[in-house]
């Protein structure tokens, strides 16, 4: 199914929910032969896993791994391949900064150098917040690029987005993080003149960052990625005839609920106060989206016994998120983040759909090979948001 269409999308029906623990998914141990979910005690998860219509969400075509951006989007009911932009946008909505037309933003990690400029720490020892905010101003105050603007907006932990402007400038620009320690940054490129215009930029930002940080032990140089412009995109109001809610701690999951229309409201430090907050905000909303990130953080460190524990923190909170009273629920991922891989990986995300219409199966369980058991089979992203529009009884018949 190419593009829902709009003639069968009702403006009216119950509430739904969507509710996506990052980098959910895993692969076995290689001593233990289990995932993090299957040694997980997660008893809330697998009551309403016996209660509902389980199975596994494809995010991407087969064998493609996605980035956080692409996998949301791609359960958000979008086709990720048919919307190409960076990082940096999303972080820069996710930061409350409306990217104007011409300008460029980029995803920006503070990293540790050793003296022969090689990485040794890719997050710089993941710095906190208010440490991020204070490498910042650092930055701001000792970097001037000439015939440029620069914007700098401080992020969770090491991240912070780069906005370059005033215009006339391309996105086509690489990453300079080569994604591993032990290598040294990579030059920026651009492949057309307006992104080369961007590459020089970011090439002397790289450069005189080095000289603002010298002095810190940890955060002394700076990784780019995500280099992108501001695309058209069909709002949810308008494709899903949906008033919806995002109540995501960090910016970047801000930013891509802002990018397809949904409302950012306040989600508050942690999952207790993002259903607390969701709770008051059902009455104005018709969807709500509920993002959670420390499984993800887990994963990408290669800690198994911390990705297990993140998974039962999240399980304790289960029943809240079940009381809400929302007419339509899924639980999954937005990709898999296996601790024996330490990235994102390209595997099915686990998936719960619960409604008063689903079809439970016996034997059912929150994992990677009890969801196996469901009904619901593997689907492809895009195709939740529809099966969610049609539990909540949203959808009319198609044709005579």
């Amino acid at each position: 199914m190419k593009h829902l269409p709009r003639s069968i999308v009702r403006g009216e029906g119950g509430k739904i929910g969507l509710f996506v623990i990052d980098g959910l998914g895993g692969l076995p141990h290689h001593e233990r032969g289990r995932t993090e979910l299957e040694e997980a005690h997660l008893p809330n998860l697998d009551d309403l896993a016996r209660r509902s219509s389980v199975g596994r969400v494809q995010l991407l075509p087969a064998g493609l791994t996605p980035g956080s951006g692409p996998g949301h989007l791609s359960l958000f009911g979008y086709d990720p391949l048919e919307l190409e932009f960076g990082r940096g946008l999303l972080e820069a909505l996710g930061s409350d900064y409306p990217l104007k037309p011409g300008e460029v933003a980029a995803r920006g990690n503070f990293c540790t150098l050793d003296a022969s400029g090689v990485i040794a720490d890719r997050r710089a020892g993941r710095p906190t917040t208010e440490e991020c905010r204070r490498l910042v101003k650092k930055l701001e105050s000792g970097v001037s690029l000439r015939g440029a603007t620069l914007t700098l907006l401080p992020g969770k932990e090491h991240r912070f987005t780069a906005v370059l402007g005033p215009g006339g400038l391309g996105a086509r620009v690489n990453d300079n993080d080569p994604q591993v320690e032990g290598k040294t940054p990579l030059a920026f490129r651009g492949e057309d003149a307006a992104s080369e215009r961007t590459a020089a930029l970011a090439n002397d930002l790289f450069a005189q960052a080095r000289k603002a940080l010298a002095g810190e032990k940890g955060a002394n140089g700076i990784l780019l990625r995500g280099f992108s412009t501001r695309p058209e995109v069909e709002g949810y109001a308008e494709r899903f005839r949906l008033r919806a809610a995002a109540l995501a701690v960090y910016p970047m999951y801000r930013g891509v609920a802002r990018l397809v229309g949904m409302t950012v409201e306040e989600a508050g430090k942690d999952l207790e106060a993002q259903l607390r907050n969701a709770k008051k905000l059902l009455g104005r909303y018709d969807f709500v989206f509920i993002h959670t990130k420390p499984a993800d953080t887990a994963g990408h460190s290669g800690d198994f016994a911390a990705k297990i524990a993140a998974l039962e923190e999240i399980d304790r909170h289960i029943p809240a998120l079940a009381a809400l009273g929302l007419d339509a629920l899924a639980v999954t991922g937005d990709h898999s983040t296996p601790c024996v891989h330490q990235e994102h990986s390209w595997h099915p995300v686990p998936l719960i759909l619960h409604s008063k219409r689903c079809i439970p199966v016996d034997g059912t369980t929150f994992d990677e090979r009890g969801v196996l058991r469901g009904d619901l089979g593997t689907i492809r992203g895009p195709e939740l948001l529809p099966l969610l529009l049609a539990h909540a009884g949203r959808l009319d018949k198609f044709g005579a």
